[in-house]
């Protein structure tokens, strides 16, 4: 769902012309998808692999069980495309309860793919792989705000920390660089792909209105007020294209953000007037709890309007809006390295989500607002 055309500030970065074969692992997420379309609609050879199957993709898709480290390494040794892959786009991501169970079962998917890519011989140079705020400790509460690549690692386990000491000693061991991504709030669609922060406002702006009801920020009067910024999808595609071949991006970290930052409560009437609602002031609420008591509600839309029939359930992560709705600290990273880096691409937050936004109702993702 790229939208760049005419969009000022996407496009201020130069990106390198095709030189390589790259391959994105986790190519049926949210950043996946858009960092392997990016690169595809920019000529480069692509292929992306995860476990479901993705129709109708621009790149070349393969099904595959990552974990199985010898099944992959018979996959990309005996593929061509695959074989010659110089650039892997690491966004894989295994949801776990726990801190312990997290690092475990994302380690071992970063490992068996680096060795499955070893193994088949393949001429691997560049590693990108994402983080986020979590790496400042944005979901303990207070951090330190504008947050720095230099800020000093917590002391709690994580597998930003542990999966970024596997790539620093492997990287050392078989030549390759890599570069780490810490984007905030990634705003974009993936069909499928619930951890989606513009579906909890869409999904719940269009049941608000459809049982008549004005658009009320569903937070703490707190998380209305606090500073937040978000990374759109196709700039964190273009930051993961630049990163790639970029002499200043070896080996380091970068925030990556729109570049502003804003308050809830100056973007919620927007989004009432945007979508032809009433505004009224906020209600605190757990959208986990009460969203999907009103499933009937969206069958029905979609059955009126003929949208894309998603299972409610996988629609949309409730928890993504309850946890970023009651989050009661400023949430500001700084995006000074990264620009003097090189990686120059802005854009205006609320201008992009009323793109977006749009571009939902015209996919028929979204129900017609007005």
């Amino acid at each position: 769902m790229n939208i760049s055309e005419n969009t000022p500030g996407l496009g201020l970065t130069e990106l390198p012309q095709p030189a390589g074969q790259v391959l994105v692992v986790g190519d049926g997420g949210l950043i996946g998808s858009y960092a392997a379309r990016q690169y595809a609609q920019a000529g480069w050879p692509v292929h992306g692999i995860s476990r479901r199957t993705l129709p109708d993709v621009e790149w070349t898709h393969h099904s595959a069980d990552l974990l199985d480290t010898q099944a992959l390494t018979k996959l990309i040794s005996s593929t061509e495309g695959l074989k010659g892959t110089t650039h892997l786009v690491f966004a894989a991501y295994v949801e776990k309860a726990t801190d312990v169970e997290l690092i475990e079962a994302n380690d071992a998917l970063l490992i068996s793919v680096l060795n499955g890519m070893r193994d088949a011989g393949t001429p691997l140079k560049h590693v990108t792989i994402y983080q986020g705020g979590k790496a400042y400790g944005h979901h303990l509460g207070f951090f330190n705000t504008p947050a720095k690549e230099s800020d000093p690692r917590l002391i709690g386990p994580h597998f930003y920390a542990t999966q970024e000491d596997i790539l620093r000693e492997r990287a050392q061991q078989d030549g390759f660089s890599f570069t780490a991504l810490r984007p905030e709030g990634v705003t974009g669609y993936a069909t499928g792909n619930p951890m989606n922060l513009l579906l909890v406002i869409g999904v719940y702006a269009a049941i608000s209105k459809e049982l008549g009801l004005p658009m009320r920020f569903p937070g703490t009067r707190a998380a209305y007020e606090v500073l937040y910024q978000t990374t759109d999808a196709e700039l964190l595609a273009r930051a993961t294209m630049w990163a790639g071949s970029a002499e200043s991006a070896r080996n380091e970290i970068f925030n990556v953000n729109n570049g502003d930052q804003f308050r809830w409560s100056q973007l919620w009437p927007r989004f009432a007037a945007h979508f032809g609602m009433e505004y009224a002031p906020s209600q605190q609420m757990s959208l986990a709890e009460t969203m999907p008591q009103l499933a009937h509600v969206w069958e029905r839309l979609v059955k009126r309007h003929g949208l894309v029939d998603t299972p409610f359930e996988k629609l949309v992560g409730w928890g993504v809006g309850d946890f970023l709705f009651h989050h009661e600290a400023d949430n500001i990273t700084s995006t000074v390295k990264v620009r003097q880096a090189g990686f120059a691409d802005v854009l205006d937050t609320e201008t992009r989500l009323l793109q977006l936004f749009d571009r939902l109702v015209e996919n028929k993702v979204l129900p017609p607002f007005k």
